[in-house]
């Protein structure tokens, strides 16, 4: 049992261990409604218009949750409007706005004198670098999603099923519609210290992906993905320790391998459901 103890001697450990669970289960329950609102690419878009947000931080010698809220949360509001206002598709207004606040990150980056090697923690995740004060700014943020998620949660599961149905109803649709694109984002400015900001959608979708592959009740959507939301930064965090891999891709990996076994041995989609039709299917000889 060492090799599971030992790593929790360490405090960074530890904070890691905590700041993990918690983005897991952040991305979990706000994943689950984003992938069945078929808004996968949305996160992936969100992600990276915070690096802008993250490298002005940095400059300003502001926390760079500051600078990440700041820009994710400015760029889902701007894509949800530009969509609207110019009665674009919303891949087209997630593409424009997307590329335009990387380029603008990448070109603040460029005019710093020297290099930075910090920033580029943000890119691929360093949760076993996060700080007490840092675990505290996550904790506030991702308690402030979860309160937000349940204050709203039968008009946001309302609007999701059935979005005309609930305009119909009296439900303004928009203004969910804004209110979740600031949701994903503030889910995304908890997340980036621990995968990044490049491998930041793999927490959002896989996690709801895998649990699709299970069931489809929504209630036992949300406990499959947090149960895979928060087992996969655990077993990935203790990998990388062992390995001394890089904890971001590790968590990455971890969580793209249950969804691959989950998917061949799965009861709705894998190999066992398939025994078990053909078995079904083939008639009783004598």
């Amino acid at each position: 049992m060492s090799f599971l103890v030992d790593p929790l001697q360490f405090q960074f450990f530890l904070r890691a261990l905590l700041a993990s669970v918690l983005v897991g289960v952040v991305c979990a329950v706000v994943g689950t409604y984003m992938v069945l609102r078929g808004l996968a690419f949305m996160g992936d878009a969100i992600s990276h218009s915070a690096f802008p947000g993250v490298v002005a931080a940095y400059l300003l010698h502001t926390p760079f949750y500051v600078g990440a809220a700041v820009a994710a949360v400015t760029t889902s509001l701007a894509i949800g409007w530009v969509a609207r206002r110019g009665n674009l598709r919303g891949d087209t207004a997630i593409g424009v706005l997307f590329a335009g606040m990387f380029a603008l990150g990448v070109f603040i980056f460029s005019l710093i004198p020297n290099y930075v090697g910090d920033l580029f923690g943000f890119l691929f995740g360093e949760v076993l670098a996060i700080s007490p004060s840092d675990v505290i700014a996550l904790s506030v943020l991702a308690v402030g999603v979860l309160a937000l998620v349940w204050l709203f949660w039968k008009e946001l599961l309302y609007s999701t099923f059935d979005p005309l149905g609930a305009a119909a109803s009296g439900l303004p649709v928009d203004r969910l519609d804004y209110l979740f694109l600031a949701l994903i984002a503030l889910t995304i400015v908890v997340s980036i210290q621990a995968v990044g900001i490049i491998m930041v959608v793999a927490m959002l979708v896989t996690p709801a992906a895998t649990a699709q592959l299970v069931t489809l009740r929504f209630n036992r959507l949300i406990i499959v993905a947090v149960v895979v939301g928060v087992v996969s930064p655990v077993v990935g965090l203790y990998l990388s320790y062992w390995f001394d891999a890089a904890s971001g891709a590790t968590i990455v990996l971890v969580e793209t391998a249950i969804f691959l076994a989950v998917l061949l041995l799965g009861p709705r989609s894998g190999v066992l459901r398939r025994r078990k039709r053909a078995t079904t299917a083939t008639p009783i000889t004598p």
